[in-house]
């Protein structure tokens, strides 16, 4: 068989264990849910995806993404290894942190100024999962070592594998709008494919999962401390969080620019493959 199509085919096996995985779990969590309240499954599911069930859409989160990890690992779908680790890459991670944070602001600013807004139907089952505890162990958490290991650490790796250097953009660009179009909505899935570009440049700079899973991990991290500090901010503008100062939200956006541009040729410079 051509390499190139048993790998297209293997891709679009990750995807579909990744989904089977997701889809069984939340399934079978219903179920469960249903039968200690004495509903039906249907009414669960409904329950589950308005919010009103919020930590149990966690807990089923959490179940989902580790099998997913241990199922990919298992498999060897994608290798893991502490060889990059082993290299040292602090000075990397502390970029990685400082470039995650000063994207925040640009990113939102550039949703709005886009009039990109999440789906009301996925807006109540996000805010369901964020308010609760298990919510950052789901979302902060198991979903960015979960999404890592498959579009990365599978995905991308696996594409890497039969596209030349040269054209090492390509994997890139594929993985990032699957990972976009798993999200199922717009809203996430647009700025997921946007991060996701960054997250394929890191793995393709460095053969590891680590750097986009710092990346990944903060941003969720700041996602929900955010949502549960700030809750005012759901409905709100992000020159409601400068108190409605425009010069205050404009200087905001030019010291995250001043964050995020060193950040960049910073990691250009210092990320590279561990050495054997």
């Amino acid at each position: 068989m051509n390499k190139k199509i048993k790998v297209f085919l293997d891709v679009i096996l990750f995807l579909i264990a990744f989904a089977v995985i997701q889809i069984a779990v939340e399934y079978g969590t219903a179920a469960l849910l249903g039968y200690m309240r004495n509903m039906k499954v249907k009414e669960a599911i409904y329950g589950m995806a308005t919010g009103k069930y919020g930590a149990v859409l966690a807990i089923s989160t959490v179940l989902s993404s580790l099998l997913t990890i241990l199922l990919f690992a298992r498999l060897k779908w994608t290798p893991m290894s502490r060889k990059y680790l082993r290299s040292r890459p602090w000075n990397v991670f502390l970029w990685i942190i400082l470039l995650s944070l000063g994207i925040i602001l640009p990113a939102e600013w550039i949703e709005e100024k886009l009039q990109i807004v999440m789906d009301p139907a996925y807006q109540k089952l996000f805010d369901g999962v964020m308010r609760e505890p298990w919510g950052y162990v789901a979302i902060g958490l198991l979903a960015p070592i979960a999404e890592e290991t498959v579009f990365r650490g599978a995905i991308l790796r696996s594409l890497l594998g039969v596209f030349s250097d040269k054209w090492h953009w390509i994997p890139i660009l594929i993985s990032a709008l699957l990972f976009g179009l798993v999200h199922g909505n717009f809203a996430q899935g647009a700025y997921a494919a946007v991060i996701g570009l960054l997250l394929g440049w890191m793995y393709y700079r460095t053969g590891s999962i680590l750097p986009g899973l710092i990346l990944h991990w903060v941003n969720n991290s700041v996602a929900y401390i955010l949502f549960n500090l700030m809750p005012q901010m759901e409905d709100g503008k992000l020159i409601d969080f400068f108190h409605g100062n425009q010069r205050l939200m404009t200087g905001g956006l030019i010291f995250s620019f001043c964050i995020v541009i060193p950040s960049i040729f910073q990691l250009y410079g210092r990320m590279k493959r561990a050495k054997e």
